[in-house]
């Protein structure tokens, strides 16, 4: 992270910067989502690469617009009850936000990181997801992560342009509004950044906890997946095939496999996310072969001992790349509903082969 330590050593802090150049200190600049990727980088776990607009770029972009009083004025006093109300003074901000235009110094920056980014991909106008990086979401304790928008497969430089500036409105959502006022947050220290990854093409894709997310049993790694991109799993618009994978041998405790009726991939005329319908004959096909499964597993269980607590993982494995070098993981938040409280009896994850199958018994697991 020199480049940051430096321009943070002489009061110049970064308006852009590379992934791997953030740390897990770096929330304050690109936010818990940005300096997750970053951290996740340098602890050498695969991660599609990119760049962020940092809170400082957000700062300057705002003060230029100098918009800041005029916001906090439809703010004040607004009843986050009234939903028409709420939503009515939500679209007049964001409305506001992206007609607003960058510096000359901004938008070349941000123009030159794309296109050193399309090069290091080998792709002219790479496609990548735009994604809301917000200095209070994915902490620890809180649940600020998805009141901000992300929006895939974005081309070309004035549409990364675009909807980076949507993507700093979406600070201001109704549910992002309501969401910190309930939550006591304090409208005038919010910051954003926004990452800009290049997208995973993703054959399959979806979530994966470093412990189970029924019962917080922290001797165990669950993953849910189906074909296509995360958005039909993150939606619940299918029921995903689900896998319990012990933490400590990465044997396959349990597999289910679902009917997945549908699943969303790249439209290549618009390049944007479609949800298409799964043929019958591959809607109970299994969406992850086995060998991936250890993959992802041995990938969750490197993250959570990097992190030092049960993690909430996305990954996809990318069709346009080999085998064995195909499964990147997209994001990695701190899990929030069991980590906090009293640890259950679980495996040791420090057991012997001899402990592994007598608990294995005693709870009626079969040894695969």
């Amino acid at each position: 992270m020199d480049s940051i330590a430096e321009n943070s050593a002489s009061n110049e802090l970064p308006l852009v910067c590379w992934l791997e150049d953030c740390r897990k200190d770096s929330i304050p600049l690109v936010g818990g989502k940005c300096s997750s990727l970053g951290e996740l980088i340098n602890a050498g776990i695969r991660v599609p690469p990119g760049f962020a607009v940092t809170t400082e770029g957000y700062r300057r972009f705002m003060a230029k617009a100098g918009v800041g009083r005029e916001i906090q004025s439809l703010l004040n006093g607004l009843d986050i009850q009234n939903m028409n109300n709420l939503e009515e003074v939500s679209e007049t901000i964001r409305e506001m936000i992206e007609n607003l235009t960058f510096s000359t110094e901004m938008e070349d920056l941000i123009a030159e990181h794309y296109r050193k980014l399309s090069v290091r991909c080998c792709l002219p106008a790479t496609p990548v997801a735009v994604r809301s990086s917000a200095t209070a979401e994915d902490l620890p304790g809180a649940s600020f992560a998805g009141q901000q928008d992300t929006y895939l497969w974005i081309r070309g430089t004035d549409e990364v342009l675009h909807h980076i500036r949507r993507c700093i409105s979406s600070l201001y959502t109704g549910r992002a509004i309501a969401y910190r006022a309930n939550q006591n947050f304090d409208d005038e220290h919010m910051a954003i950044s926004v990452g800009v990854q290049k997208m995973a093409n993703s054959f399959t894709s979806g979530v994966m906890f470093t412990l189970n997310p029924a019962n917080g049993d922290r001797s165990l790694i669950v993953i849910d997946s189906n074909f296509g991109f995360g958005e039909s799993v993150v939606s619940g618009e299918v029921t995903p095939d689900n896998f319990v994978v012990n933490k400590v041998t990465l044997d396959i405790l349990e597999r289910t496999i679902s009917k997945k009726e549908l699943y969303y991939t790249v439209d290549t005329k618009t390049q944007t996310s479609q949800a298409i319908e799964l043929p019958p004959e591959r809607q109970q096909v299994q969406s992850l072969v086995d060998d991936e499964i250890t993959a992802l597993a041995w990938m969750g269980k490197k993250i959570e001992k990097h992190y030092g607590r049960p993690m909430d993982i996305e990954w996809a494995v990318d069709k346009d790349l080999p085998i064995g070098g195909n499964i990147f993981i997209l994001q990695a938040r701190p899990e929030t509903v069991w980590s906090d409280k009293e640890k259950p009896v679980t495996t040791d994850a420090g057991a012997t082969a001899m402990d592994y199958i007598l608990s294995s018994m005693l709870r009626g697991k079969k040894l695969m």
